[in-house]
């Protein structure tokens, strides 16, 4: 028998990891760029095999923990990104280095769908979304820990020594996992491609994972285009401000996700979820009028803390309607939901060569409005379950 406590923190060190994989381009991208004299293009080439590797290891993963268990997977997923790091401190050739940075995606991609229906399967219902807004935060702390370290250690180590010393502790952790006991598979009969496959026709799932498909996407938005908007709009703040400007998006989504393990247990979900769309598009109404750092923090603070819900909200409503296969149906909306986030990118950029720079907040107060008439179609599902 598996201890609950052991195997829920070995999922959040798992999402911590992931953290790590998601951030880790935006952080070593402006070092890889000099060294390597690229240019925008050549460098937008490299970060785009992230995300790739990210959507792979998210839709391979479910069939493969529903089959044979979560233990041998976060095993593998540890090591695939530790040789990815690896890869990008030690390598020079440039198709090497794309390789190593969809390594470091897809394993990234699979501990973070395994840690989420890992956290989904062993919960019960009562506190599912709960321990999942845990997971998120973690996810949060692994999300801060790249820009700290390459920002506290770079004037002594080179960012490959930096890699390497991350990919030491990500190592370590295989003690861990080798270690405990995880649950036993829930498909011991085969791998359940058809089931998965099945998923496509259920009306239920697809409007879930439309929902990520937007929450995805929002969040994407935020990492990728507020420093854009706010050197384009005036704000008179500094580079480095602006760049660091991005840490209350996270600051406020993980600050409010160890909040809301409270929270979810005290309101409704569907309240919950109103309310944080409420929050983020105040939080973008706030940016839109901001004059100075402290409303940008603030607006951002705000926007980062009403997107905190989303995610573990819905994930652990899917892990509680699809007991039989959570690995497979978590993985098909994580796939989905990251698909969002490339799609609204191309979107978002098309939409600012028509309308300028200043359309971003409104652009995503539209998107947040889309998303919240998915919210209203599934709110007795939501509240039924909640």
């Amino acid at each position: 028998m598996y201890n609950k406590r052991s195997v829920f923190i070995a999922a959040c060190i798992g999402i911590a990891f992931f953290g790590v994989a998601f951030i880790v381009m935006g952080g070593v991208l402006p070092a890889l760029t000099q060294k390597y004299d690229l240019n925008s293009i050549e460098a937008a080439s490299l970060v785009t095999f992230l995300p790739i590797g990210i959507l792979l290891g998210s839709l391979v993963f479910g069939p493969v923990v529903d089959r044979y268990g979560y233990r041998s997977l976060l095993i593998v997923s540890i090591a695939v990104e530790v040789a990815g790091l690896c890869g990008l401190s030690f390598f020079d050739h440039r198709t090497l280095l794309r390789f190593c940075i969809f390594l470091i995606g897809w394993g990234g991609g699979m501990l973070n769908g395994s840690t989420n229906a890992l956290v989904a399967d062993i919960s019960d219902d009562r506190n599912r979304s709960s321990r999942l807004s845990i997971l998120g935060a973690c996810y949060g702390v692994g999300a801060l820990l790249i820009p700290v370290l390459l920002a506290s250690l770079s004037r002594r180590f080179s960012y490959e020594t930096i890699l390497l010393g991350c990919a030491v502790i990500l190592l370590l952790s295989i003690v861990y996992f080798a270690a405990i006991r995880f649950p036993r598979p829930s498909c011991t009969q085969g791998i359940p491609v058809r089931q998965m496959f099945g998923l496509v026709r259920q009306p239920l799932i697809l409007m879930l994972s439309l929902f990520l498909f937007f929450q995805s996407g929002l969040e994407g938005l935020f990492n990728n285009w507020t420093t854009t908007y706010l050197a384009a709009t005036g704000t008179a703040l500094s580079a480095e401000r602006i760049v660091f400007s991005l840490t209350f998006v996270i600051l406020g989504m993980t600050l409010m996700r160890l909040a809301l393990s409270k929270l979810l247990g005290m309101f409704p979900h569907f309240r919950i979820l109103t309310a944080s769309s409420l929050l983020t598009i105040l939080g973008l109404l706030l940016l839109k009028y901001a004059t100075g750092y402290g409303m940008v923090a603030i607006a951002l603070f705000c926007c980062g803390a009403g997107l905190a819900a989303g995610f573990p909200v819905i994930i652990g409503l899917i892990g509680s309607l699809y007991r039989d296969i959570p690995g497979s149906a978590i993985g098909f909306a994580l796939f989905i939901a990251l698909s969002g986030n490339s799609l609204l990118n191309y979107l978002i950029g098309f939409t600012t060569e028509l309308f300028g720079i200043g359309s971003f907040p409104f652009s995503l107060i539209i998107i947040l409005l889309l998303q919240s008439v998915i919210l209203f179609k599934e709110k007795r599902i939501i509240n039924t379950n909640s």
